[in-house]
């Protein structure tokens, strides 16, 4: 159920992220202070890890996604998603994420041209921020939400 509704969350992260190349301060802060809030009242993250694990994933979305907002291929909102994220799991998944993700992102890269034209005009435009000529910089929430989704997988 827990991981349902992560899931739930980041569907939403990603949904906005494409479609605005934006992930709202409620999505994310919102979000991370309930998990926040979950781990001191129960004692575990939001997926049954203990808070040592959160605090070392925290220290691990911070380390990855930060350097990428330095150098500007990361929105502060992929940051923030990410430490969320963090607080709700552990290192072991969210460093699957990061993996998933830039796995699904290569992939992404790859097939988009060859398939874009090919999309109705409809969701061409709403997924507009995703169009291959958008590459250096796409929304990163997508990538994350399949990211987790394969390591949910993987780990579970």
């Amino acid at each position: 159920m827990h991981s349902f509704v992560l899931l739930i969350w980041l569907t939403l992260c990603a949904a906005q992220d494409a479609r605005q190349r934006h992930i709202g301060n409620g999505l994310t802060l919102g979000f991370g202070g309930l998990a926040l809030g979950y781990l001191l009242i129960t004692g575990t993250t939001w997926l049954g890890a203990e808070p040592a694990q959160a605090g070392w994933a925290v220290l691990l979305a911070l380390a990855l996604s930060l350097p990428g907002y330095v150098l500007k291929h990361f929105g502060a909102g992929d940051v923030k998603l990410m430490t969320a994220l963090a607080l709700a799991t552990d290192g072991a998944h969210l460093l699957g994420t990061f993996i998933g993700a830039a796995l699904t992102s290569a992939i992404w890269l790859l097939v988009v041209p060859k398939l874009w034209l090919h999309m109705s005009q409809g969701l061409r435009e709403r997924l507009r921020y995703m169009a291959p000529e958008k590459s250096k910089k796409l929304p990163f929430a997508p990538f994350v939400l399949v990211g987790t989704f394969l390591t949910l997988l993987w780990i579970h």
